[in-house]
């Protein structure tokens, strides 16, 4: 089993293995509590205005969050009814990247997820990361980092970068196309703020292929990883009818639950953290450089 170390850990690369949407369905929470309990991950990120929401984070508030960061999984693109389809990206993107979108409303909606995560947990983010990645675009960024340095003004949370690793294999032209959606002006407005950001992001691709392949791949994100790095996964242990990932979220759940660090044939000392916990230890070198690109 693995297990999550804390500030006292010994050195050596430490690496964040979050799991996204925490709160969208009954098997996400089952997988993530399972996985959270046995030592394989490090975070999750709640959908707060999602339908498992509140009764999943009952079982969270048992975590010690010393094991396992929790953070707000920011959520714009919500279905019109419960648990129904979500509407697509490119109307947020176009809104967004024009400034078209309704500003004041967007920072109702920040400020009210925030309030719906402590109401629930009882405690501030550890982080705050985006469901399809909307922390980093356009004016979003702007008013969550705006809103994260008002309201955590002396303990900010962490915020998700999105800059690709140097080895990404077949799915790095998806990993660079989110991180150009505004990943390189996120980090620069976190680090104005003194908000700290996180690394690497690693766990993209198409969701595509078996269980073998999602091994091979997650062997070769945990091979490619740096202490600071976030590796996002979406394991569930059942199937929401609207979600278009389901299958790959068993599957991903399947090779999660039989992690073993280190994996054979990986370098020794590859830690499982929290980040909280290495922002507490000293600053993390930021992963982004150059000209911002979006």
């Amino acid at each position: 089993m693995t297990e999550a170390h804390d500030a006292s850990a010994p050195p050596g690369r430490h690496i964040c293995i979050c799991a996204d949407d925490f709160g969208l369905s009954t098997g996400v929470n089952i997988a993530v509590v399972d996985l959270a309990q046995r030592g394989k991950i490090s975070a999750t990120s709640g959908m707060v205005r999602r339908s498992a929401w509140l009764a999943g984070a009952q079982a969270l508030r048992r975590i010690a969050p010393a094991r396992l960061d929790v953070g707000l999984h920011l959520d714009l693109t919500r279905p019109l009814r419960v648990d129904g389809p979500e509407p697509g990206l490119a109307g947020l993107l176009a809104q967004t990247y024009t400034r078209t979108v309704f500003a004041a409303g967007l920072k109702a909606d920040i400020r009210d997820q925030l309030t719906r995560f402590e109401d629930a947990m009882g405690r501030a983010p550890a982080f705050i990361d985006g469901h399809r990645h909307v922390h980093q675009f356009p004016v979003v960024r702007d008013l969550l980092v705006e809103e994260v340095a008002r309201r955590y003004p002396t303990a900010p949370p962490w915020l998700r970068g999105t800059a690709p690793a140097a080895r990404q294999g077949p799915d790095r032209w998806k990993a660079s196309l989110i991180y150009a959606l505004g990943g390189a002006r996120l980090a620069a407005a976190a680090a104005r703020h003194g908000i700290p950001t996180s690394r690497h992001l690693l766990g993209v691709y198409d969701f595509s292929g078996d269980a073998h392949g999602y091994a091979q791949r997650l062997a070769g994100w945990l091979a490619a990883c740096t202490t600071g790095d976030v590796l996002m996964c979406h394991p569930a242990a059942g199937i929401l009818p609207s979600d278009p990932h389901g299958a790959a979220r068993l599957r991903e759940y399947a090779v999660l639950r039989d992690l073993a660090l280190p994996l054979p044939g990986l370098p020794g000392g590859l830690w499982l953290s929290p980040l909280s916990a290495l922002f507490r230890r000293g600053p993390l070198a930021p992963a982004w450089s150059g000209r911002p690109v979006a």
